[in-house]
């Protein structure tokens, strides 16, 4: 479903501040799949997924996307197959504009300068009514008046009100507090499910690395370390996943963000 063949990419090349972001990377990722993605700060996780989202075009490889070679696709034509949320619940939404119109650029049925159909509002308040927030009966309100959880939910619902062949989670509840980040991660789970969505997330919590989806790989320095699935990610534990880290990069992992239970 997604076939990426190493990728490499070298920020500011040639000067002393050159960081290679990403090593020879190769992935392939089956229809349906949802991998987990630990690793350090600087691992290189949201460069992969600049990489396929096309926010840069990389020094080498290839990026094949449902059969597709999006290599050289612009990253406004990637957008309509791929959806993806951030880290910070500000982005991805458009704060001036009314709940009810960012859904409807989202669905692609208007919104903004063009009017809203009675059928597609109908559709908005179903489903708004799924998150269990009210949020339904508050279409007309600008969304920089929502709360960051409730930003975060919305911003999930417009990245798969047209179900995307692609999900991309870029640790999108780590700034929420953790009632909300459950909230919003249960949610997450179930739109995927019922999707049957492939999803690739980031996460800094090394439980639900192994907990959530159907596989896990580790990231080091540009680099695939570690990918596990099955009955062996099953059977592994976070003291386990710690101990991969540290045979194959050669290092503890230390890092203040990441969470171990």
């Amino acid at each position: 479903m997604l076939e990426l063949s190493h990728l490499s990419k070298t920020f500011n090349p040639g000067t002393v501040n050159a960081k290679l972001a990403l090593d020879d990377l190769s992935l392939s990722v089956a229809d349906g799949d949802f991998i987990s993605i630990i690793g350090a700060n600087g691992a290189g996780k949201s460069t992969l997924f600049n990489a396929i989202c096309g926010s840069f075009m990389t020094d080498t490889g290839s990026i094949v996307l449902d059969g597709k070679d999006v290599t050289l696709m612009p990253e406004h034509q990637r957008a309509r197959s791929i959806g993806r949320l951030f880290q910070d619940p500000m982005r991805g939404t458009a704060p001036g504009m009314s709940i009810e119109e960012n859904l409807a650029l989202a669905a692609g049925h208007g919104g903004w300068l063009s009017p809203i159909s009675r059928s597609d509002r109908k559709l908005f308040r179903e489903k708004l009514a799924l998150l269990g927030m009210g949020l339904e009966d508050r279409m007309q309100q600008p969304v920089g008046l929502l709360s960051g959880g409730q930003r975060q939910a919305l911003t999930l619902m417009m990245a798969t009100i047209n179900p995307p062949k692609l999900l991309l989670l870029d640790e999108h509840t780590a700034a929420l507090d953790p009632a909300t980040a459950e909230k919003v991660l249960d949610l997450t789970m179930r739109i995927v499910s019922e999707q049957k969505l492939t999803c690739l997330m980031i996460t800094h919590n090394m439980a639900s690395a192994l907990e959530l989806g159907s596989r896990t790989i580790m990231m080091d320095r540009g680099r695939i370390i570690y990918d596990v699935a099955g009955e062996q990610r099953k059977a592994l534990t976070v003291s386990d996943l710690l101990d991969r880290f540290r045979e194959a990069s050669g290092k503890a992992l230390d890092n203040d963000r990441m969470l171990l239970t």
